[in-house]
């Protein structure tokens, strides 16, 4: 487990890491998660083995620390994260993010381009207000004091036993404020930032999530669109072969 600073107030996001080949592969975890959970299985496969790969839990979640005057926005999120890659040396990583954390990933590629040179997207959020069923909409259904009183316990049951089991472990306050961020998005916007992109850049849609706002102009754009058959939201748990083949290339 490696840590940097990402405050300067002495919190630290943390990361665990496999030595392998560069460009390193930078796996982010989506809303309530943790990275390793959600990606070490692929990343052990063997057409993705060998790569070096971090698996980082954004502030507020899994391993890493929880501030409490900290914003959690997209932007902030992005920039803990840029602190991680910094922290480990990494430059024209392999960006593989999840949900949220693939709205991360688009907003670190449009700050510091120099850290990225692909993105792997499973379901990112690429625009804000998401609609009233996704996870961050019944979150933010709460004000933050109602979320801390009632609202996560609330949230937990209603989840399931997978999603959970990595939602226990983040922060109540880093949680509500994180689907606070994601659904006020970025400005520019998450979608408009990836079709300005230029680095190579895929985004899975689980076929079972209907199709894809926006594809014909994504694809325009050059965004690889892959929609994958029998999945969901979680494409990795889903359809691993599926999966590690597109973050394989």
């Amino acid at each position: 487990m490696r840590q940097v600073e990402f405050d300067g107030r002495g919190s630290r996001v943390r990361w665990t890491e496999t030595p392998g080949a560069e460009p390193a592969r930078v796996y982010v975890h989506g809303l309530g998660a943790a990275s390793a959970v959600y990606h070490a299985h692929v990343a052990a496969r063997p057409e993705t083995a060998g790569r070096r790969s971090l698996f980082v839990d954004l502030p507020g979640h899994g391993i890493s620390d929880r501030p409490a005057d900290f914003g959690y926005s997209l932007e902030d999120h992005a920039d803990a994260l840029a602190a991680a890659l910094d922290a480990a040396g990494v430059r024209g990583a392999e960006v593989v993010g999840h949900s949220m954390g693939g709205s991360v990933a688009i907003v670190l590629a449009g700050r510091r381009p120099e850290l990225v040179s692909r993105l792997v997207l499973t379901e990112a959020n690429l625009d804000p207000h998401p609609p009233t069923t996704a996870g961050s909409s019944r979150i933010t259904s709460y004000t933050e004091e109602e979320f801390l009183a009632e609202g996560y316990a609330r949230t937990l049951e209603r989840v399931g036993p997978l999603w959970a089991a990595t939602m226990r472990l983040a922060d109540p306050r880093a949680l509500h404020r994180s689907a606070a961020g994601l659904a006020r998005g970025s400005r520019p916007t998450m979608r408009r930032v990836l079709e300005g992109l230029t680095v190579d850049r895929v985004y899975l849609q689980g076929a079972l999530s209907g199709e894809l706002e926006g594809r014909a102009a994504l694809e325009a754009a050059g965004v690889r669109v892959v929609t994958v058959p029998d999945a969901g939201h979680n494409v990795m748990f889903d359809a691993p072969d599926a999966f590690a083949a597109v973050v394989a290339g």
